[in-house]
């Protein structure tokens, strides 16, 4: 990114903002609910108690000195540990909040609870619902339309399907929420980028696990099975993240659905996996509090031989971007320079970042007097060639 292309960290002091409304309102209601998700026990109890009574007053205690990595939190937040949770960048004080609850769950640690996902009864119950029987269903007739009308739908789909966020549920108080059009559409660039040339590799940065990962490996199978990606590689987390964000126990649970429901996607990225051209990376930087500018070299270079990288989710985008007070009209493709290939951004809106959006349209925008910037509501679809 070049040196003259800066803005100030988001952060969570702002009376009324977003960020402060996850801090005061999001985080308490989300430990009770871990707290009552599974039978713990005691101890867990207790070290889920110190930490809603950490939020609660507001300030960032260290990791103890024994986490496996608690060197690199200590670095990560020079500066910042002892600091009010509001005072810090966003970004980094939201990526410690879930640290600290894997710590507090003892996913970590070596008593019964290690590996244990916090956040796992949630997502279970989710992908099961009748909802996603629906969903499937409507999917799978994708698959009958004419190529070009399937393609424009299934990356509709997987776009939309950022929606279901068990995150952002958390505080919803009424999902029937409207669905308008797009702030930014750049499909048309997308599939450009896709069909001109020869088929190469394909890194998805997937976001949630579910209902918004089901349409994405829809999408991921329609890349492979019509030829225009000789291979895809599915960027997950390693370890669960932000309540929904898909770990690869995740993409397996997906998988695993799709394959007994009707359609033969399900039975296709399955063969794909066995054969290597559906690839699985867990990559310790995709749990990290940093944007993506500052990746290691392994990772860049992974995202360098791609011929299209595409993120999923609105933290993605805050990662992408940079979780910073852009001026709202500044251009995607300047604060996406540093990126060692073209990118594109599937993003539902829910936090407060936002490049790349024409004068005419946020004018409108903000002129309807709708809290349109993270409410879900709203996407885009933005690329940088």
């Amino acid at each position: 990114m070049p040196e003259t292309i800066d803005a100030p960290p988001i952060l969570g002091n702002v009376p009324g903002s977003y960020a402060l409304g996850v801090f005061r309102d999001r985080h308490p209601v989300l430990l009770r609910q871990v707290r009552d998700a599974l039978p713990y026990t005691p101890d867990r109890h207790e070290a889920l108690d110190r930490l809603l009574d950490e939020v609660t007053r507001d300030v960032m205690e260290p990791l103890d000195a024994s986490a496996h990595d608690f060197a690199a939190w200590a670095e990560w937040g020079r500066g910042k540990l002892g600091r009010r949770w509001v005072d810090v960048p966003f970004l980094w004080a939201e990526s410690y909040f879930y640290r600290k609850l894997l710590d507090a769950t003892g996913y970590f640690g070596d008593g019964p609870w290690r590996g244990v996902d916090p956040f796992g009864p949630v997502k279970q119950a989710e992908l099961q619902g009748a909802v996603v029987d629906d969903e499937l269903a409507a999917l799978d007739k994708a698959a009958t339309l004419p190529s070009g009308e399937r393609a424009k739908g299934l990356l509709l789909g997987s776009l939309w399907g950022n929606r279901a966020d068990l995150s952002f549920k958390v505080t919803l108080a009424d999902e029937r929420e409207h669905v308008a059009a797009l702030v930014v559409d750049d499909s048309a660039l997308l599939w450009s980028l896709v069909r001109d040339g020869a088929p190469g590799k394909i890194c998805v940065l997937a976001d949630n696990a579910g209902r918004e990962l089901l349409p994405d490996l829809i999408l991921v199978d329609h890349l492979l099975a019509e030829g225009l990606a000789a291979e895809v590689v599915l960027h997950v987390k390693p370890h669960p993240y932000f309540v929904s964000d898909a770990t690869p126990a995740d993409v397996a649970a997906c998988l695993r659905r799709l394959a007994g429901a009707p359609g033969q996607a399900g039975a296709r990225l399955w063969r794909a996996m066995g054969e290597g051209r559906l690839k699985l990376r867990a990559h310790p930087f995709s749990c990290a509090p940093l944007p993506y500018r500052d990746m290691p070299d392994d990772l860049r270079d992974d995202l360098a031989s791609a011929a299209l990288t595409i993120t999923k989710g609105d933290l993605n985008y805050r990662r992408l971007v940079g979780d910073q007070v852009w001026p709202p009209t500044t251009p995607f493709e300047d604060v996406t320079a540093y990126f060692p290939g073209p990118v594109a951004a599937l993003r539902t809106l829910k936090s407060d970042v936002l490049v790349g959006v024409g004068e005419r349209t946020l004018a409108a925008l903000d002129a309807a007097g709708e809290p349109w910037r993270t409410t879900g509501t709203h996407a885009m679809i933005q690329v940088r060639a």
